[in-house]
């Protein structure tokens, strides 16, 4: 049956919420962490993977899937969740930061985006329109507005004049979008680390009307400092009964402390690129298993994990993979460190509902500033240790 998109407020903590997104294809607790599959895989893993770690939405991306496979393939083949076996709801992200990242391949105009393939040169058109009519062939449960995220630093005029022509996009992405049950189209929030033009473009977004706002343009190199402070001047602002998607971000760290000032949404593809280069999230914070000390550790990665590479395998073995280039290791990895985000996830968010989330944002930041696991500390391994 048919439901309306709609974020439904469970608990708060401050300017923290804890909910439920209702969707055309589930409902998805928040705050919550989205693996990326940016071309309809996450790497390294099984769709029946990822479930697995708890994840209950996905990111796929607009540039990519239009690009390879094509978009109208995906559509005749029964849409993205038949395609790549996920069922539950998918955001796309719109393409615009993909596109803008091609820097001499493309070319910027007041109406969209002329840019060459960086597969194989091949010449495309992308506009808020023709942005919004690809991610509707996918079926993508949350459509995002197509937009231009300028390089920082940059003047503040520069940003200025972004961030307006970004609205305007805006207005022509919601006049393309085509409202369904369940579906949902998300505006974007730029303006760069400037309060008064975030206060601009949420004012101009509001003013269109979208089932939730994204902001975008951070974590690209402004530092956490910057970053926090610029969500602390722009979440407040953004309707509470609206989801809040803060695009790209990142570590367990920046998670915790965004969720501090209000957001609900985030996807990275830190876990999934730490995880094919050896590098482990736990909860006393990054391992490197390339590294010769793990080389006889019978130990798991982390005694507080269920994933298959914590409760199969020793670091030993996953030196031995890395070591090795065999490519289970970063299948394994990648599924330990979603399986550390989603699980980080559930904790803050039962922290949220207890009313407990101060003490356990401090103790998750006591625990990150440790050293790893001495062998005291840990479980007795299930093999022997290695002379």
């Amino acid at each position: 049956m048919s439901t309306s998109f709609r974020w439904v407020e469970q608990a708060r903590s401050g300017r923290a919420r804890a909910g439920h997104l209702h969707t055309a294809h589930g409902v998805v607790p928040t705050p919550t962490f989205m693996p990326v599959g940016t071309v309809g895989t996450v790497k390294a893993m099984t769709m029946d993977a990822v479930r697995s770690t708890g994840a209950g939405i996905v990111l796929g991306n607009t540039y990519h899937l239009m690009l390879r496979p094509g978009a109208e393939r995906v559509r005749a083949l029964g849409g993205l969740h038949r395609f790549m076996d996920w069922p539950g709801p998918i955001l796309t992200d719109s393409g615009g930061f993909q596109v803008m990242s091609l820097g001499p391949l493309r070319k910027l105009d007041q109406d969209g985006v002329t840019f060459s393939s960086h597969i194989d040169g091949s010449k495309h058109r992308l506009t808020p329109e023709r942005s919004t009519d690809i991610q509707h062939a996918l079926d993508a449960t949350i459509t995002m507005c197509f937009d231009e995220c300028p390089a920082l630093p940059a003047a503040p005029e520069v940003i200025a004049q972004s961030m307006r022509m970004s609205m305007r996009w805006a207005a022509r992405c919601r006049e393309a979008f085509v409202q369904r049950p369940g579906y949902a189209q998300y505006g974007i929030i730029q303006g760069g680390t400037e309060a008064e033009l975030r206060a601009e473009s949420v004012r101009a977004l509001t003013g269109i009307g979208f089932e939730g706002y994204a902001i975008g343009g951070l974590a690209v190199g402004e530092g956490q400092e910057l970053m926090f402070s610029t969500l602390d001047a722009t979440t407040p602002l953004i309707p509470w009964d609206s989801p809040r998607y803060l695009m790209g971000v990142g570590t367990p760290d920046d998670l915790l402390g965004s969720v501090e000032r209000g957001v609900d949404m985030f996807d990275c593809v830190m876990p999934t690129r730490a995880g094919r280069t050896a590098r482990a999230y736990t909860e006393r914070g990054t391992l490197n298993l390339r590294n010769a000390r793990h080389a006889v550790d019978s130990r798991p990665i982390s005694p507080h994990c269920d994933c298959l590479a914590c409760t199969c395998h020793s670091r030993a073995y996953l030196h031995h993979l890395f070591r090795t280039n065999e490519i289970l290791g970063p299948m394994l990895l990648t599924w330990h460190n979603l399986a550390y985000y989603q699980r980080l996830m559930r904790g803050i968010r039962a922290a949220i509902v207890e009313g407990t989330l101060e003490a356990h944002a401090a103790w998750l930041r006591a625990q990150w500033a440790m050293e790893d696991w001495s062998p005291d500390e840990m479980p007795p391994p299930d093999i022997p240790p290695v002379p």
